[in-house]
């Protein structure tokens, strides 16, 4: 075989298929913490379909059950801790207008 006839063969590479994120039976509730925390990032955000490699059907079974386990309190809205450290850069001022007498 020439360099020409080989450049348009496949590659032999064997894939590995990626498991689903959820099984069948994994059931998809509020309740479900270990479940659940899986699909959410760092800051509080729910990952998209796309990222959690998961059906329309599952997503929005998963949003609702993030959303119930938040409102019940079970989960943060927020989880942003690094927001209240307070950086040394810039000092505040606390008078930015001096009045004239």
């Amino acid at each position: 075989m020439n360099k020409s006839k080989r450049l348009f063969t496949k590659s032999k590479r064997s894939f590995r298929r990626r498991l689903p994120p959820i099984q069948s039976g994994d059931r998809i509730d509020y309740r479900n913490m270990s479940l659940i925390s899986r699909f959410i990032s760092e800051q509080g955000k729910i990952f998209s379909r796309r990222v959690n490699r998961v059906t329309l059907k599952q997503q929005r079974l998963i949003t609702i059950a993030i959303k119930q386990a938040r409102i019940l309190s079970l989960l943060p809205f927020l989880n942003n801790q690094k927001q209240f450290e307070r950086s040394e850069s810039t000092p505040r001022t606390t008078s930015l207008r001096t009045r004239k007498k």
